[in-house]
């Protein structure tokens, strides 16, 4: 009967540790509800991101400029980019690299760190090389044209579909059904392409419909009359 007893009796007082230990942390999230809770996690030692940490190579006739409020501004052969770095992210131009750190240790800045790395990387090869996103329309008397600053799609609809193409973006069709978005920014390239996608998105039957090159559409089988 002794065993039981104490068994139950460090049941309850390890229950009543962790209630105690969670009630902390509650009360700390709540105080600081301006900030994300999740910068209320511990963080165990200083782990290196691997992408943040790695230095961005500055290709011949790019300029950057950084300022001291973290005004990223690129230029190069394609273009002129500019971008603002978070807060508590920093960057520094040195022998023809630019490095990115970070002021703190909170799971957010660690996040942060490795995603502007990546978007300065973006910047810099988009001023350089530029980023491409090519579609292609499938389907009977499906077809694309560009006129003037308009891309005009015919996609079995009562009337055309008219897209604008934005300032920093060049479209060009060939053979009627193979659309090549072309800009600096890798984000507007994607964003373009994806609302053209979505005038008609592929069916899955047969197959018609605006579809990136080289996406596989997993095809369905039609119902049969028996």
């Amino acid at each position: 009967m002794l065993a039981p007893m104490r068994f139950q009796g460090f049941s309850v007082e390890w229950v009543w540790r962790f209630f105690l230990l969670r009630a902390v942390f509650y009360l700390d999230a709540k105080r600081g509800s301006k900030k994300s809770a999740a910068n209320y996690w511990p963080t165990f030692g200083k782990f290196m991101s691997r992408i943040g940490n790695k230095a961005v190579e500055i290709p011949d006739k790019v300029k950057v400029n950084i300022d001291e409020k973290g005004a990223v501004s690129v230029e190069g052969p394609k273009g002129k980019l500019d971008w603002k770095l978070p807060r508590q992210i920093r960057a520094s131009v040195k022998d023809s690299r630019i490095s990115v750190i970070r002021e703190a240790e909170t799971r957010s800045v660690k996040a942060l760190h490795g995603l502007s790395r990546s978007l300065v990387h973006n910047m810099v090869q988009g001023v350089s090389e530029g980023f491409t996103k090519q579609l292609e329309i499938e389907g009977v008397g499906f077809k694309a044209a560009v006129q003037g600053s308009t891309l005009n799609l015919s996609l079995g609809f009562s009337h055309p579909v008219p897209f604008s193409i934005p300032k920093d973006i060049k479209i060009t069709v060939a053979e009627n059904t193979k659309i090549t978005v072309q800009g600096v920014d890798k984000k507007l390239v994607g964003q373009v392409a994806a609302d053209i996608r979505r005038f008609y998105p592929p069916e899955p039957y047969k197959g018609k419909g605006v579809r990136y090159a080289g996406e596989q559409i997993r095809r369905k089988v039609g119902k049969t009359v028996q």
